[in-house]
Order: C-alpha cells, then structure tokens, then sequence
C-alpha cells in the first residue's frame, strides 16, 4: 500500500501549459543538459582535495538551477496520506531514499570485491576523503537539490506526458557519461527511475528532493568503510 501511493496512483491535479511554454522548456532544457554534462565531467575529474573542485561542482549546482527556473514555472507536488488526506510527500521521499540506500550498500558489498568496478568509486570518494567532508557532505546536498529542480522539475515537464518518466531519468543518466564512472551512470538510472515515479505521483520536486538527499548522502559517509572492506 505505501508503495502504490507512493511510487504508482497519482494525486489529481489539474495543470496545463500552452505549446509555447513547452516549446521554451525543452530549448532550454537542451542547453542546460549539453553544458551540464561536459561541466560535471570536468568537475569530477579535478584532482581530489583541489579548492577548484568546490567552485567547480558549485558551478554545476547553479547552472542546474538556473536552467531548472528559466525553463518555467515549478511545483512543489503532494503525496497522500494513509487517512486520504495531503501531504508534501517528505516522510514518502524519505522512506523511499532509505529503501534505496540500503539495496546500494548491499550492492556495495559485491562491488568491493571487483577491483575493476570498486576503483573509479574509490578514486570519486577521493573528493571526501582528502578533502573537508562537511564540506563535500554540503556541496552534495547542493547538488542534490539543483539536480533534482532541474531534472525532476524543468526536464520532466518539457518532456511529452508518455515519455516525461523514462526521458527524465535517461538524459540524467547521460549527463554522467562524462564523469568516466560506470556505477554512478548506473545510480543514476536507479535514483532517476524512483525519484521520476515520485515525481509522476506527486506532480512536484519536493519529495524527489527528500529521496535524492537521504540516498546520496547515506552513500557519501556509508561507502567509504564498506569499500574499505575490499582493502
């Protein structure tokens, strides 16, 4: 039952936008996505413990943002309750971000024992390890927020209603193709397939925003001594 409200029977609303809303959308939604993808590779790809690094994912952060209200209007979305009533979802996106976290830590757990899988991980954790970890803990939440505004918010209604989930959730894939770590494309179809039903259910960002944030950063301080495992 919490999974079906969750995650399947949409809440009613009554929402429309004319050709050109959507039209404008979708041209800035190409911008931001081409740009985003390259900025994201080269942020990932500064050497860990660089101040550029900070600057540099705060940069993909703001061009998110940016991007995610230039293209229109945003909405924060509502869940349902047990009793029927409304809710904004949070205690859903919350639950759903632990799900989610935990099946990544047990996949964790096989990942380690494949060097070939576990190094690209190893060397993108680099960032918290040599490097201040609020720090890094903030800037990911930063990112978190930016990235499901944009993706979950701008991208998704550009999109047309029979493609707006699964197209969503394939350009955020893409848009790590340039960082050279299979696994966080791989998450990133994960994370971007939940947060999407999320999004088809609640008609807003705000519980995206809840998963994405529970998710990323219980993988942030969990990975770490789960891939030490593997040393």
């Amino acid at each position: 039952a919490f999974l079906a409200a969750a995650l399947i029977n949409p809440v009613e609303r009554v929402r429309t936008e004319t050709p050109a809303m959507r039209r404008r959308r979708r041209i800035v939604v190409g911008l931001t996505v081409a740009v985003g993808a390259v900025a994201l590779g080269l942020a990932l790809n500064i050497a860990p413990g660089a101040p550029e690094f900070y600057a540099a994912t705060l940069g993909v952060a703001a061009l998110w943002i940016v991007g995610a209200f230039a293209s229109g209007p945003l909405y924060l979305g509502e869940g349902r309750t047990r009793d029927g009533g409304r809710s904004r979802g949070v205690l859903q996106g919350f639950l759903l971000g632990l799900i989610l976290l935990a099946i990544f830590a047990g996949g964790a757990l096989v990942v380690v024992r494949i060097p070939l899988l576990a190094a690209p991980v190893e060397d993108l954790l680099d960032h918290a390890r040599l490097g201040t970890l609020w720090l890094v803990a903030l800037i990911t939440a930063v990112n978190g927020v930016a990235e499901e505004l944009f993706f979950r918010g701008a991208v998704y209604a550009s999109l047309d209603r029979r493609f707006n989930a699964i197209g969503s959730t394939a350009l955020y894939a893409a848009s790590t193709l340039f960082t050279g770590v299979p696994l966080l494309t791989f998450a990133a179809v994960c994370l971007g397939t939940l947060t999407a039903a999320q999004r088809r259910v609640t008609g807003g960002v705000l519980g995206p925003i809840t998963s994405h944030l529970t998710w990323s950063l219980g993988m942030l301080f969990l990975l770490p001594p789960i891939l030490s495992l593997g040393g």
